[in-house]
């Protein structure tokens, strides 16, 4: 081995022994591997940042912002309250959540889509009376199975193709990795759906109460032209139950009737009022496209509209409220800001909200526009309680956000545009349509992800350079030798899953791709196969709950333990292999 090799191969041992250990987080240790690089002289000093420029990056930084967009816009919450119901057996809504989690993967990042649908997953089965433990992992791997399918649905794919493209000549398209990761996909979703969940240590739900959100008494005004208007308040309770809310009163005139509200039919301007968590509320309304409040404080509220946000304030025995209503501190004309609901600690509030006094210790919901949140929390002497990413959805946008987004796969899919710029339209319309607010564009990116991405591209450049990456593939080939091709894609994918399972997988098919290529060229055949090998193995990683950040996300949501993984895990990748390998060889020949 040559002195860059060695270097370059301590380096790559450094990161990965530094992955494994976990002490530090995996950009820093990405980003300090490309320094010393750089100091050692086996990365160009010009080239040292090539890689936060370089397309893979940029597709996995706007796919996340387009992500958020779909969500700010209902759009996901369109297929969710569609086919989620508690009342179903366990496998068949394993099968159901899992098969919307693959399809929302393919063409969103599947971290985002586990982090759209866990919540909605823990809900239901708390609806059900079950632990989430027993669908939480499921619902992670059907969203990394479904992330195989397309360019976009997982880094790793993304990370290949650009090195097709550098290398080749021409990049994998949109749905190039669909014939594969598809059979993959498919077959690993009816593995989990009928035997994998069964296979889960079932243990005390590990979500404490104090984990759990609150819910405030809100109200939700009726508008003139809405569908409900005619029915009677009974006929909401299916779709109160789906968003899990309840519904406890109504408003008319300024006037709160009881008893039996159920029976009444609903008018126009007429105030339900409800028992709800916010996120509960932001679905009920945007189901059944309420009003956050009478026509005049809703004209005051979009005002110059630049988006709204929703702030949680506890009330200190200092503030402005105590002993006062939102309505006599004029809380709407002054700071265009609406109460959306009350907590106080299990107590039934009687009154209208506007005209109710507020209490020491009572928890607020607040409906703002988003850029003068904190001058109205500092206005009325309220501490702001930790930010939980309530949001609100734009349900009057979801078809513009789906077709926006539609079109630019469309158009990538078919060529006509490049797809780092097709989502970087998207990202500009939906920040100019007011889908996305222009304040929250970047939080949605997740920059750790980012700069382990900007750090790793130029290292495995590096070791591909160097020669570091014939040398493995010639390891590879040489332990293999003689043997059918078959086996050796099994082997190479065995290996590259192996790396998966313990270190982040875009590293994985960072260096793995480099060394599929390799192996190709070594047996004179067609670099596609190990290509597509190399893509599903890297997202394969099924074992441990630190190979991919959907299992790391439901660790402790789920309760699980480290070594709770590999039950469902193992013979998940064994059937992965087993239907990938023919399926490699059927749709991309050597």
């Amino acid at each position: 081995m040559t002195t860059d090799q060695i270097i370059l191969f301590s380096l790559f041992g450094a990161v990965f022994g530094f992955l494994l250990w976990g002490r530090f987080r995996y950009d820093i240790v990405a980003f300090s591997a490309l320094l010393l690089g750089v100091v050692f002289g086996v990365v160009e000093t010009k080239h040292a940042f090539d890689g936060f420029g370089h397309p893979a990056t940029l597709i996995v930084a706007l796919v996340l912002v387009v992500s958020a967009g779909l969500v700010r816009s209902g759009a996901v919450l369109l297929i969710t309250r569609t086919l989620v119901d508690q009342s179903r057996a366990l496998g068949a809504h394993i099968a159901i959540m899992g098969g919307v989690g693959a399809v929302l993967s393919g063409f969103m990042n599947n971290v985002a889509a586990l982090a759209l649908l866990m919540p909605v997953d823990i809900q239901t089965a708390r609806k059900a009376g079950r632990s989430p433990a027993q669908s939480l992992m499921p619902l992670s791997f059907a969203t990394i199975l479904g992330g195989m399918v397309t360019l976009i649905g997982t880094p790793p794919n993304i990370i290949i193709a650009s090195i097709r493209g550098e290398t080749l000549g021409t990049p994998f398209a949109m749905f190039d990795f669909a014939p594969v990761g598809g059979v993959a996909a498919l077959a690993g979703l009816l593995f989990v759906a009928l035997i994998g969940w069964r296979l889960i240590p079932v243990r005390e739900d590990a979500l404490s109460k104090a984990g759990e959100l609150e819910p405030y008494i809100a109200e939700l005004t009726v508008p003139a032209d809405n569908k409900i208007v005619g029915q009677r308040v009974r006929e909401l309770r299916e779709v109160a139950d789906k968003s899990d809310v309840a519904i406890v009163g109504l408003i008319r005139d300024g006037k709160r009737r009881y008893g039996s509200v159920l029976n009444t039919l609903i008018e126009a301007g007429d105030a339900l009022v409800l028992e709800a968590t916010p996120d509960a509320l932001d679905e009920f309304r945007s189901t059944l496209d309420l009003a956050f409040s009478d026509e005049k404080r809703e004209e005051l509220l979009k005002a110059d509209f630049e988006g709204l946000t929703l702030i949680e304030v506890v009330v200190p025995d200092t503030s402005r409220l105590v002993g006062k209503t939102v309505q006599s501190v004029g809380l709407v004309w002054r700071h265009r800001t609406i109460l959306m609901g009350i907590s106080r600690k299990g107590r039934r509030i009687t009154q209208q909200m506007q005209r109710t006094e507020i209490e020491p210790g009572d928890i607020l919901l607040l409906l703002a526009p988003r850029e003068s949140g904190p001058t109205v929390v500092e206005w009325l002497g309220v501490l702001p309680l930790a930010d939980r990413g309530l949001a609100v959805t734009e349900n009057s946008k979801t078809w513009m956000a789906i077709g926006l987004f539609a079109g630019a796969v469309a158009a990538a899919s078919f060529g006509l545009i490049y797809l780092p710029v097709a989502l970087g339209l998207v990202v500009v319309a939906y920040v100019l349509l007011k889908i996305l607010p222009l304040a929250e564009l970047y939080d949605h990116i997740e920059w750790p992800v980012v700069v382990l991405l900007g750090s790793m591209i130029p290292l495995g450049a590096a070791l591909e350079t160097s020669g570091g990456t014939e040398l493995i593939a010639g390891a590879l080939v040489g332990f293999t030798e003689g043997w059918p091709v078959w086996a050796v894609l099994t082997v190479l994918m065995v290996v590259t899953m192996t790396l998966s399972d313990v270190l982040n997988n875009t590293a994985t098919a960072i260096v793995a791709a480099p060394v599929g290529i390799q192996m190709a060229q070594s047996l004179n055949v067609s670099p596609d196969p190990f290509l597509m090998c190399v893509a599903v193995a890297a997202s394969a990683a099924f074992l441990t709950p630190i190979g991919h950040k959907n299992n790391t996300l439901i660790l402790g949501p789920g309760g699980y333990r480290f070594g709770d993984y590999w039950r469902m895990g193992l013979p998940l990748e064994i059937l992965v292999i087993a239907v990938s390998v023919p399926a490699i060889l059927l749709f991309w020949p050597l």
